[in-house]
């Protein structure tokens, strides 16, 4: 198990995409530099699958809507992830569940100071079967509610040394330890889940072509990333954007992305609007 961790830290120091919602705040940031003013933005993605940290939430394609307000290094903002079909989940060999369409609405608010970031997330997950029913969104009681709270720091390198690095931690809410019979998430405390990952960006400005290797893990077992240390998001993104017209672009996206803790493999594609 040391070696393991020795070996999940090395290549977290050597290379390294940001997860879905952080990488949409750093790109928010580095377009409110170009604006040099307050701004309300918004948009959407699609994307053929929603893969956070390694993990497939939906097994769907999904629509990706953000908006948010920018003025010099701070951003605050929305951003959900909505399954165009719904998903089942098999009990045992004779019970398969139905879970509805799988939905997902974040707030964040963050600051950007030189090469830092400073997030912080409110993840909801939504009633897939029910939107009235399940989890109450004003509902704050660390033991029941069903938001989970996120810090995460973020440093992203100049355009010469382009490498970016983040640490995550779950700070309240829907992240529990063992329970008695040692099922993470089933427990009294907070977990405290914590997932580092890094990334960095080759740019062929020519072309408008940008590839960023990645790789991210915890160093301990969670409910959300694994019941023990180590990788579980590791792969490359590719993004290019699409011309239109002579002023306007179309930002397409794919990645391939493994979790080798969960010895999964994904092939996503995304459009921007």
């Amino acid at each position: 198990m040391k070696t393991g961790i020795f070996i999940f830290a090395f290549c977290i120091l050597l290379i390294g995409s940001m997860s879905a919602q952080e990488d949409k705040v750093l790109e928010e940031t580095e377009q409110g530099r170009e604006e040099r003013g307050p701004s309300l933005n918004f948009g959407a993605d699609i994307m053929s699958r929603y893969i956070w940290r390694g993990y497939d939430y939906g097994n769907s394609p999904a629509i990706q809507p953000n908006i948010y307000f920018s003025w010099e290094g701070l951003n605050i903002g929305a951003w959900g992830s909505y399954a165009f079909t719904s998903r089942s989940m098999e009990v045992d060999d004779t019970t398969i569940v139905n879970l509805g369409n799988y939905s997902e609405c974040d707030l964040y608010i963050s600051y950007t100071y030189k090469w830092f970031t400073l997030m912080f997330f409110d993840y909801f997950v939504i009633n897939g079967l029910n939107v009235n029913e399940g989890n109450k969104y004003f509902n704050y009681n660390n033991e029941t509610t069903g938001h989970t709270f996120e810090v995460s720091l973020a440093f992203e390198g100049p355009e010469n040394w382009p490498l970016i690095l983040s640490a995550s931690t779950l700070v309240y809410g829907n992240d529990k330890c063992k329970d008695s019979n040692g099922v993470f998430g089933m427990g009294d405390k907070n977990n405290f889940s914590t997932y580092f990952e890094a990334a960095y960006r080759i740019k062929f400005k020519k072309i408008d072509l940008e590839l960023k290797p990645f790789i991210g893990g915890t160093p301990f077992g969670s409910a959300w990333y694994g019941p023990y240390g180590g990788i579980t998001n590791l792969g490359l993104t590719a993004k290019k954007g699409i011309p239109v017209t002579t002023k306007y672009s179309i930002p397409i996206q794919a990645s391939v992305i493994t979790n080798p803790q969960m010895q999964s493999i994904f092939l996503v594609f995304g459009i921007s609007f």
